[in-house]
This record gives structure tokens, C-alpha cells and sequence, in this order.
């Protein structure tokens, strides 16, 4: 439970844990030394110089009880006091009630008490100067009292030490984060790439940094170059593919264009199927090397799609487009094509089909909604899935599709670092399909 606390409240960037990590140690140091190093060892030569001024001050005392009369004692006093660099005054009309030591004191209360248990006559302490030491003693002949410089019983600048530890540990600290951040900088470098090539971006990565760090890098493009050599071969193999049964398919078509049209409109159906089989596994393959990322607005992508959509006789209406027309890093071809893919499913499905696009700081949303029955919640994961028909779930009557439409879509959206979520459409109560791409 206590780690689980503490986990909530560390800081999450590996910079701030490194700088937590180079700093608690210090100063846990630090404290160390101060309480055990620098109380101890200015407590012990407080109290080994307090206790030669007791010496002197008992002396004092001894002296001026020693005479007669008050006259004597202050004759006593007078040639000894100088000498002993300690200013008197007997008898003493400003005697306090009790010690005053200030609050920010390393070595007054060790003075106080050292002076007590030297003197027993001793009626008051004063620190309050803190350049000098007022002790008031009971004589016979009155109170006496006695003014010393505070050098005679403490160490002096006692907090100059504790300066310069804070000085030193800061420069330290400075000198250890910019070593430890020239070996956090290649991580953060992978990471970067590591984040762009997830959004479709190939960016120029070279390992450095320490041998673990380097190890991870070389990994890190191995794996990268692997998978662009698997995505390329998928590409061509299916590329291939499909160009080599077009060319049977269509002297299928031909031979079959000979025959009589009642016996061979139900095979150029199925030629038909075939090519349009052939067609959405090429897009499907081509998905993940698409065009390359450059500069456009979403705003005209919509506005692109949507006159395609009017010009193939679509029922598609614009609706709204929100936030800043400003020019996105994107794959404008990949995206029509995903936009394309999701108003020729609104459509298959339903009557009516809408689309529109919101930009923010952070993500660029694209979204179509349609009037048709919609996907179940329990079975919209299952429809990112390629090869997978809800038709059951959706209307058979109204055509049918290879199972890649939602897939194709899913997949320009993770190209580009995004997601494509699928809910429930308020307006016209079907789907409602949203590309969301992180910018």
C-alpha cells in the first residue's frame, strides 16, 4: 500500500526520475553530515571552549566574593577584567528573568548550558547579541555582570560549512545531470523514432550513447527494417498476384462476352466478384505503404471526398468542420481512401450518409455517420478485424463486402499514430465512424 502511495506520487519522465535519483542522494548526504558531523563537532568545541571561559568567569566571581566590602570587590575586578577581555559590572541593575537564546542558534543552547554547569552561581544567559555572551552570577556583594565576545565560546561561522555543502552538492548535481542527460538523450532519440515510425513517419535514428543503449537501438532497426521488408513483400506478393489473374479473368470476360448473354450474365457476375475481390486485397495490402506524409489541410480533404461523392450520385451532405484550417502532416491519398471506404459502407448499410472533420492542438478527427442499423457494442472490436462480414448484424439486402472495408480504415489510421473508433450516431441513429489521428 505505502509503495503503491508513493508510486502515484513519482514524477513519470525519465528526466525528473533521473534528477530525483541524483538529488535524494545528496541530499540525504547532506542531512547526514549536517546532523552528525556538524552538531557534534561544533557542540564538542562549543563546549571545550565554554568550558575555558568558565575558568575565567568562576575567577571572577571568586574574586569579588572574596573582598569585604562592594567598594573592594570593584577594586579587584577592575584589574582583572580588562586583562580577561571580559567587561563587568557589579553590582548589576539589568538582571533578566530567564536565558534568552534565538530560535536559529546551532551552538546556543550547548553555550547556556555549558556556563550552568561550570557556574553554579549563574542567575542568566543572554545570547541575544548574537556577537557577544551576557551572564549574570550571584555574589555576595550583589549580581554580577560579565560581557564576553561570542568567538571566546563557540566556533564561529558554523554555517559557512553547511554553505558550502549546498554549493558543492548543487555544482555536483549540475556536472552529474549533464553527463547523465548526454546518456538519457540517445533513449529519448529511440523513443521518438520509435513513436514516428508507429505514425507511418520513417525518421533518421542512429544508436548512441552506452553499450545497452546502443544494443536497444540496433535492435530497435533491425526490428524497423524487418518489418518494412515483410510490408514490402506482402505489397508486391499481392501486387503480383493480383496482376496475374487479371489477365485470365479477362479472357474469361472475353470468351464468356461470346456467349449467349442469358447463360453468361451469371458467370460475368462472378468475374465481376472476383475482380472486386482482387481489387480490396490490393488496398488492403497497400495500406501501410501509402503516400508519403506531407502538409495538407483536413478541411479540403473533406471537401474532396464529398464532391466525389456528389459526382458518383452519393447521397453524402457536409457537416460541420471545426477548429483551425491549418495544414496537418498527413497521407492525403491514404486518408480520401479511408474516408471513401467508410461512405461506401454508410452507404451499403444505409440511405444517408454525413461527414465532417474537427482539428484540436492535439488530433485531427475525421467522422462519418450514417441512418443505418449500426453495429452492436458487444461486436464493434470484432469489425476492425479484416476477413470478418457482420451482415447478420447489419442488412444483407443491401449488398455485401469482403470484410476489409473497416479493416483498410483501421489501418491508415494507425499509419498516421490514430485509432478508429465506431459507436452509435445520435443524429440519424446508425454508425457513427471516427478517424482520430494524433498530430
Amino acid at each position: 500500500m505505502f509503495f503503491g502511495w508513493l508510486k502515484k506520487y513519482m514524477p513519470r519522465g525519465i528526466y525528473a526520475r533521473a534528477a530525483l535519483i541524483l538529488v535524494l542522494p545528496i541530499l540525504l548526504l547532506q542531512l547526514l553530515v549536517s546532523v552528525v558531523f556538524i552538531q557534534r563537532h561544533f557542540e564538542g568545541v562549543t563546549r571545550l571552549m565554554t568550558s575555558g571561559v568558565n575558568i575565567e568567569l568562576r575567577f571572577l566571581i571568586d574574586t569579588a566574593n572574596a573582598e569585604p566590602d562592594l567598594a573592594a570587590a570593584r577594586a579587584a575586578i577592575a584589574k582583572i577584567d580588562a586583562p580577561l577581555e571580559i567587561a563587568t559590572a557589579l553590582p548589576a541593575t539589568d538582571v533578566i528573568s530567564e536565558d534568552i537564546k534565538p530560535f536559529v542558534d546551532l551552538t546556543g543552547a550547548t553555550v547556556i548550558a555549558t556556563l550552568r554547569d561550570g557556574i553554579s552561581d549563574v542567575l542568566a544567559v543572554s545570547l541575544e547579541d548574537r556577537r557577544t555572551v551576557v551572564v549574570w552570577a550571584d555574589t555576595r556583594h550583589g549580581p554580577l555582570k560579565m560581557e564576553l565576545t561570542r568567538r571566546r565560546v563557540s566556533a564561529s561561522n558554523p554555517h559557512q560549512l553547511i554553505v558550502i555543502m549546498v554549493v558543492l552538492g548543487g555544482l555536483m548535481t549540475a556536472i552529474a545531470y549533464v553527463f547523465l542527460r548526454n546518456q538519457l538523450r540517445p533513449i529519448k532519440r529511440m523513443a521518438r523514432a520509435a513513436a514516428d515510425y508507429g505514425k507511418g513517419r520513417i525518421t533518421p535514428f542512429t544508436p548512441t550513447g552506452a553499450v545497452e543503449v546502443r544494443a536497444a537501438g540496433m535492435a530497435f532497426l533491425e526490428m524497423r527494417n524487418k518489418l518494412e521488408r515483410q510490408t514490402q513483400s506482402r505489397t508486391m506478393m499481392l501486387s503480383g498476384v493480383s496482376h496475374d489473374l487479371r489477365t485470365p479473368l479477362t479472357r474469361l470476360r472475353l470468351g464468356l462476352s461470346m456467349l449467349d448473354p442469358n447463360d453468361a450474365d451469371p458467370l460475368v457476375n462472378d468475374v465481376d466478384d472476383m475482380e472486386r475481390l482482387l481489387d480490396a486485397f490490393l488496398d488492403f495490402a497497400r495500406t501501410d505503404a501509402s503516400d508519403s506524409l506531407e502538409p495538407t489541410t483536413p478541411s479540403q480533404i473533406v471537401y474532396d471526398v464529398l464532391e466525389d461523392a456528389k459526382r458518383s450520385g452519393q447521397n453524402v451532405t457536409l457537416g460541420t468542420i471545426e477548429g483551425p484550417d491549418d495544414p496537418v502532416r498527413l497521407r492525403p491519398l491514404a486518408i480520401r481512401r479511408a474516408l471513401d471506404n467508410l461512405i461506401g459502407n454508410a452507404l451499403r448499410y444505409g440511405s444517408h450518409a454525413e461527414i465532417g472533420v474537427s482539428v484540436t492542438d492535439r488530433a485531427v478527427r475525421f467522422w462519418v455517420e450514417d441512418d443505418g442499423p449500426g453495429i452492436p457494442p458487444e461486436r464493434r472490436e470484432e469489425a476492425l478485424s479484416p476477413f470478418v462480414r457482420l451482415d447478420p448484424a447489419r442488412n444483407q439486402d443491401r449488398g455485401s463486402g469482403v470484410g476489409l472495408g473497416l479493416s483498410i480504415v483501421a489501418d491508415i489510421a494507425r499509419t498516421h499514430g490514430g485509432v478508429l473508433r465506431l459507436g452509435e450516431s445520435e443524429r440519424f441513429g446508425g454508425l457513427k465512424a471516427e478517424v482520430v489521428l494524433a498530430r
